[in-house]
């Protein structure tokens, strides 16, 4: 078992505006590479995914757009988020979560 790391309020403060940049950049990356995930899964479609208040789109394709996005800002989120928390604990030596 792994030992929990310490986290001070100051290294918690001093990461908000690293982790907002990140979350930031994290949500830019996850848009490109969703929209390169739906033409490849709708390769007719020559428009971008269909959003839930386009009428011309069943429920069904809607669902599925918003699922796979979701998964893709989800995992592409968590990757960002910790790979920042290793960064700041490398030059600060504390862990900015928990």
């Amino acid at each position: 078992m792994m030992a929990e790391k310490q986290t001070s309020k100051s290294a918690k403060l001093l990461y908000r505006p690293w982790g907002l940049v990140a979350s930031l950049v994290g949500g830019l990356i996850a848009g490109q590479i969703f929209q390169r995930v739906w033409k490849q899964l709708d390769p007719d479609s020559s428009e971008d995914p269909p959003r839930p208040l386009e009428s011309e789109y069943g429920l069904r394709k809607i669902l599925v757009a918003a699922a796979i996005q979701g998964a893709i800002f989800t995992v592409v989120r968590a990757l960002i988020d910790r790979g920042g928390a290793r960064v700041f604990e490398r030059w600060t030596g504390e862990w900015p979560g928990d």
